[in-house]
């Protein structure tokens, strides 16, 4: 079963890489996330709907469900920031590199857990790769630059939480009520701005209808997989290997969307993927 959970976990990266490339090449960043999700909600709807409307949840799981929902309306949020200011290559690696710096972290500082001599490597490489790819006291740091990392700091810290309460809520609901819950979280942060928007929201259609549509697939496809693979394995060793999307992201920018500073970012994203994997293999 970890075979299997391990396979569907590095498919879950790759495609979240591709729709994050989508992103990134759409117009109206909010718009386009918007889209995506309305058509994954709807699709969704039949399939959870008598779930979640006739199924008692307990008290303590609906904290759950109100963390992943919240913290996914942040994350959507953060990120069509973060990929309105930033390249690809710079802020997908941020992002990733996030979630898996601080889960250490906290439990060493509220839990009382300790980090193996792998652990504090993998850590190192992780932060070190961060600082670097970021360019964080370059010459060659602006404005645009600096909010760039501030959003993807932030879409980071939102994954911790979704992920944190969606492995609760698994307990009590199926992978796609968790999934559906997910896309409730992106469609409600947008959608004041993309209804108000008709023109905006036209033009992103007419001019992205397809990535519209892959992405609507991909973006609950690749945390299905996820969610699939929490039900089989420990989270501790599956979270790290879904990192793998780290290096296509950048790969992406760089080879794709032809952003600059190509090799630094291919080496530091590979240097953050190792270290996810100490931490979360032998940390």
């Amino acid at each position: 079963m970890t075979s299997i959970a391990t396979l569907l976990v590095i498919c879950s990266g790759v495609i979240h890489a591709c729709w994050n490339l989508f992103t990134k090449r759409s117009l109206n960043k909010q718009v386009f996330l918007w889209s995506i999700h309305v058509l994954a909600v709807a699709a969704l709807f039949p399939f959870v709907a008598a779930e979640l409307f006739t199924k008692a949840l307990q008290t303590p799981v609906v904290y759950y469900v109100l963390l992943s929902f919240f913290s996914q309306l942040a994350y959507v949020y953060f990120m069509s920031k973060a990929y309105q200011f930033g390249d690809l290559s710079q802020v997908y690696p941020i992002i990733r590199g996030t979630s898996a710096f601080f889960i250490p972290i906290v439990g060493i500082l509220l839990f009382g857990e300790s980090l193996s001599l792998f652990g504090w490597i993998g850590l190192a490489c992780v932060t070190g790769g961060l600082l670097i790819i970021s360019g964080l006291g370059t010459a060659k740091m602006d404005a645009l630059s600096y909010k760039a990392i501030l959003f993807a700091f932030l879409v980071g810290l939102s994954t911790i939480g979704y992920v944190l309460g969606d492995k609760v809520t698994l307990q009590y609901l199926s992978p796609l009520s968790v999934l559906e819950i997910s896309n409730l979280g992106f469609v409600f942060a947008f959608a004041w701005v993309s209804l108000k928007s008709k023109e905006e929201l036209r033009r992103e259609w007419r001019v992205n209808k397809k990535t519209i549509v892959l992405g609507a697939i991909m973006s609950p496809a690749s945390y299905l997989l996820f969610l699939l693979a929490m039900k089989v394995a420990p989270l501790a060793h599956i979270a790290p290997v879904r990192e793998i999307g780290t290096v296509f992201g950048t790969l992406f920018g760089i080879y794709i969307l032809k952003e600059q500073q190509g090799l630094k970012r291919v080496m530091m994203s590979a240097v953050i993927t190792v270290g996810i994997i100490c931490i979360g293999m032998w940390g």
